[in-house]
């Protein structure tokens, strides 16, 4: 069953003028990712620095293997180098009796 991931962001206001090369260079690694179905990047027509990616994935087990591999070394990313406070992550799965 596919999965819908968003994940809000933050960004400190010093870093919303370099936050699109860094998200660009991030998601180059999220799409090509296994199981990623695609990554759409959205910011609040009222404040630059409220930032939340949609992402979505073939299954959970897909978007949990890959939070996995963000956790690693070689996964980590320059994103944290933006956000003023933890990204929020909440995944979504579709409803098929609705």
């Amino acid at each position: 069953m596919s999965i819908t991931s968003v994940l809000e962001l933050t960004l400190k206001p010093e870093a919303v003028a370099d936050a699109p090369a860094i998200i660009t260079q991030t998601l180059q690694a999220t799409r090509a990712f296994e199981g990623c179905l695609g990554v759409d990047v959205l910011v609040d027509t009222d404040d630059e620095t409220r930032v939340v990616l949609l992402e979505r994935w073939e299954s959970l087990e897909h978007d949990d293997a890959y939070r996995a591999w963000r956790a690693t070394p070689e996964g980590a990313s320059q994103l944290g180098t933006l956000v003023a406070a933890p990204p929020k992550l909440t995944r979504y799965a579709p409803r098929a009796d609705v």
